[in-house]
């Protein structure tokens, strides 16, 4: 299960393979081919959320993840954000308050197709002080939702690891699933969240040459608290890195998360899985 991807919704996100257009049926057949059997598309912009469930109403292998981006967060409560692309323009705010962008959430978290709310949290990579309190505010509404609505939570947590520590332990129920998806935190940044029970979701950073802290951090990881995802079509894993992304290339992640554990790819499948359903179920 890839339990995190972002399934291109609109045409200009469709990613290219080979110099041609792939369309997502290609993606998804592709996927299929290499055993990636099920997957969450995450949607986590206002305008994404009714398209995304969508896919999922016509694709039986795709669930979805819906919330407020911590970034899209800031925007809704009216503030600048720094460009992401780093050049010298700012994001405008959003018209829609975080409020009502929060009421019109919990109407959509009822459909049978959404299996986690995401990806929520806190990124203090590009906003200021004021942006990142509207952050934390709503980091705390999504985990009220979860719990009102029983799923997991899949955290965005980047450049605020000990916040986002600091968060859960206060708002989070102490039985609460949450997943720290796309990890990126150290080793000592694993016993933390395994120490509570929670999840890492590892994506293709794990290949990376540089990133030895992600390997020393899976090390760290309970098996049994382990799940994989693309997050497509960013972090394409190596060989590919540079490529868009896709849920068919999760299989060098998966291999990476296999010699790390010294198992097979077989037995790492099955404990991935196996993990995957334990916390989002059957599809």
């Amino acid at each position: 299960m890839d339990n995190h991807t972002h399934l291109p919704v609109h045409e200009g996100e469709i990613p290219r393979a080979d110099g041609f257009r792939m369309p997502l049926d290609e993606q998804l057949a592709r996927a299929r081919d290499v055993n990636v059997t099920s997957l969450i598309t995450v949607g986590c912009e206002v305008p994404d959320w009714e398209p995304t469930l969508q896919l999922a109403h016509e694709y039986p292998q795709v669930r979805v993840a819906l919330a407020i981006h911590p970034n899209e967060a800031a925007l809704h409560a009216g503030h600048l954000e720094k460009s992401p692309d780093g050049y010298d323009h700012e994001i405008l705010p959003h018209h829609v308050p975080l409020i009502e962008a929060l009421s019109h959430l919990s109407g959509l978290l009822d459909d049978p197709k959404v299996v986690a709310v995401g990806e929520t949290g806190l990124d203090y990579f590009r906003t200021a002080d004021p942006g990142r309190e509207a952050q934390r505010e709503s980091f705390s509404a999504h985990l009220e939702l979860a719990r009102i609505h029983n799923l997991p939570v899949q955290v965005h947590d980047r450049d605020a690891h000990g916040d986002c520590v600091r968060l859960l332990d206060a708002d989070a129920s102490r039985d609460q699933p949450i997943v720290f998806h796309s990890f990126s935190g150290d080793a000592e940044m694993a016993r933390e969240v395994a120490s509570r029970g929670w999840y890492a979701s590892f994506s293709g950073m794990l290949t990376y040459p540089a990133n030895a802290h992600l390997r020393e951090a899976l090390l760290e990881m309970p098996r049994e608290l382990v799940l994989v995802e693309t997050d497509a079509p960013y972090l394409t894993p190596v060989p590919h890195r540079g490529d868009p992304n896709a849920s068919y290339s999760m299989i060098y992640t998966v291999r990476a998360i296999a010699e790390l554990w010294e198992v097979t790819d077989d037995v790492a499948c099955a404990i991935l899985m196996a993990n995957s359903r334990r916390l989002y179920g059957t599809w």
